[in-house]
């Protein structure tokens, strides 16, 4: 064959082999920007960040694996793992993808800050998919449409939203905040895996979560399930492999700040600033053996190099002795689930030792007061909290207003007692309540929301109670009561979750409840008149709370669980209770003719947002 003939030869040959697909890693790598509102505008680096090289990479057409589970810390970047993905899929891998988050104003928020902005930063998606401000259907806050495919976005607590589309690649973000059940029709996360059966065989489903409760929790549920894969870094000391475990976190005595790791092999030092170059030459190696299909990886904060082995230390010294607090740190921080202790029986007659007389003054270490409002058919029945640094709390009053709510008479007593002024121990102005939330979802829901649509600027709040898993606390924005009235949806589980968790904190500080002497046994008994109970619906473990036996009241508990609502919703409004408890110590020791200190310097601290949770 002629030297012609055999370049031809190889020309065509050449022609002939399909393209080799890229991984998900190499797509991002070549074409993923990130936008001016990032921390780090620009060209997307894995190599910043190359533990997350081999969860993209699992979802590849290319790789046999049908399901990717990431269980993960805060400041890993699995979101943007996700959008990477979705991003590969648009460019490289046209098909139908679905993207389920926790509710459908999460899935709203994240298209305007996520979605849109990697779109209009990266050329090869613009090029695509229609500009958001077009007149084209085919671009909205649910849908993006693209050659040969289409990205639908829905939210967990939407069952029409679940069973519309199927899709052949599925993106489940958060799961363990997903609702137990999607409008009476299910678990979402099963709703959502039926979309891709007609592919099984060349589906690609992700699920991302901080991890919740341990035996509850859907990610850990997943994880176990797969091969279980950690992600192992040499020793810059001895070169052994390893994990990073908080166990081998170490500081000097009282200086958490310097914390730094050690090697479990030989026990050298590793430093914040190796990190980069060790994440860099580690490797996922699989821990279990799981079912050939699911890939497992799980990685906590420690190994995040936009947040030091120092700064997780001092958060963990901030909060170890508050378990509800203490939670969210294993959770977030070390990604682990938490062992629940929602399920115990607390004795109310331990707790009635406990109160303390603190006399006709606001006892000194409260920051603000707050109130909880509950409507009965004969009564209403009140409670102010005091709360402090560290969400000490102090429950110092439960009134019993008696009469008829349909009436105007017992609303303007109600609204006598919420204006009233307190004095406080230290020599501040007094007091009156910064916020209150009352309850509108009993029997007189039309004079609840007409006693609060006037107030709302005095933060007199119109709630109404919702149990379930995944309900916040304190929602982002309120919904549309009878007549306009806006209404709070409040997540009562997550806050009696918060509240048993802390009742045994027998020591005042941080997290503690402590109780005015005034309060009576028959106040106890209602405060621990429920307990978790655990039920299997379809096969998975839905938790509530119960009352301990039928007919028990409960008005204490309720009012104590919306006077914990309203610190929620001051907190949504901005509040700083730490820098509030400094605030008022300055002006105590000024009016007490001392300076007050000067603030501590801060050391600088920047973080990533496209790297956030």
């Amino acid at each position: 064959m002629t030297t012609d003939a055999a370049l031809i030869d190889a020309a065509w040959r050449a022609g002939m082999m399909p393209e080799r697909q890229l991984t998900v890693s190499e797509w991002a790598d070549a074409h993923r920007m990130l936008p001016a509102t990032s921390a780090e505008p620009g060209r997307w680096r894995t190599d910043r960040a190359p533990y997350l090289r081999g969860i993209m990479d699992a979802l590849s057409v290319g790789s046999p694996l049908e399901r990717v589970v990431f269980v993960k810390g805060a400041q890993l970047g699995g979101t943007e793992a996700g959008l990477n993905w979705l991003g590969y899929i648009v460019h490289n891998a046209p098909g139908l993808a679905l993207l389920v988050m926790p509710s459908l104003d999460m899935v709203r928020r994240n298209t305007r800050t996520r979605i849109d902005p990697m779109i209009e930063a990266t050329p090869e998606l613009r090029k695509r998919i229609a500009p958001a401000r077009s007149r084209d259907s085919t671009n909205t806050a649910f849908a993006k449409a693209f050659p040969g495919g289409q990205i639908v976005m829905t939210g967990a607590n939407s069952a029409a939203g679940l069973r519309s589309t199927p899709a052949r690649f599925l993106f489940m973000d958060e799961v363990d905040a997903f609702p137990a059940d999607a409008d009476g029709e299910g678990d979402p996360v099963d709703l959502a895996m039926k979309r891709t059966a007609t592919y099984r065989g060349r589906r690609k489903v992700l699920l991302v979560s901080t991890p919740t409760i341990k035996g509850e929790s859907r990610i850990e549920a997943a994880f176990l399930e797969s091969d279980q894969r950690r992600f192992f870094i040499p020793c810059p000391a001895c070169g052994e492999f390893q994990t990073l475990e908080w166990g081998n976190i170490h500081w000097p005595q009282g200086r958490r700040r310097e914390a730094y790791a050690c090697c479990q092999h030989c026990g050298g030092v590793i430093e914040d600033e190796q990190k980069p170059e060790l994440l860099a030459r580690g490797e996922w190696r699989a821990t279990a053996e799981g079912d050939g299909r699911t890939a497992g990886f799980h990685l906590s904060s420690l190994y995040s190099v936009f947040e030091s082995f120092g700064e997780i230390a001092e958060w963990h010294g901030k909060v170890r002795k508050d378990p509800a607090r203490l939670q969210v740190w294993v959770n977030t921080a070390l990604g682990e689930t938490w062992e629940d202790q929602g399920g115990e029986m607390i004795d109310p007659g331990g707790l009635l030792a406990r109160r303390e007389a603190f006399g006709d003054e606001v006892p000194a270490d409260v920051v603000l007061l707050t109130a909880g409002v509950d409507v009965q058919a004969d009564r209403i029945e009140a409670q102010v909290v005091g709360w402090g640094a560290g969400e000490q709390s102090f429950v110092l009053e439960h009134v019993i207003i008696w009469g008829d709510p349909s009436g105007p008479a017992i609303w303007e007593a109600l609204d006598a007692f919420l204006l009233e002024r307190r004095p406080h121990a230290r020599a501040v102005p007094d007091m009156g309540l910064r916020a209150v939330c009352v309850d509108t979802g009993g029997l007189n829901t039309a004079m609840a929301y007409e006693f609060v649509r006037p107030r709302l600027r005095r933060r007199v709040w119109g709630i109404k109670g919702r149990g379930g898993q995944g309900v916040q606390a304190w929602p982002r924005a309120a919904s549309k009561g009878k007549g306009g009235a806006p209404v709070f949806i409040v997540g009562v589980d997550a806050l009696k979750d918060k509240i048993a968790a802390r009742l045994p904190i027998a020591e005042p500080g941080p997290g503690a409840i402590r109780f005015a002497a005034g309060l009576g046994p028959e106040w106890f008994d209602q405060l621990t008149a429920e307990k978790v109970r655990t039920r299997y619906v379809n096969g998975r473990p839905v938790r509530s709370w119960e009352p301990k036996r039928s007919g028990i009241r409960n008005e204490a508990l309720d009012c104590l669980v919306y006077a914990s609502a309203a610190l929620h919703g001051l907190r949504v409004q901005g509040l700083d209770l730490e820098r509030e408890a400094q605030e008022i110590s300055n002006v105590a020791l000024k009016a007490a003719g001392r300076a007050a200190p000067a603030p501590a310097a801060r050391p600088t601290r920047i973080k990533s947002k496209w790297m956030e949770r």
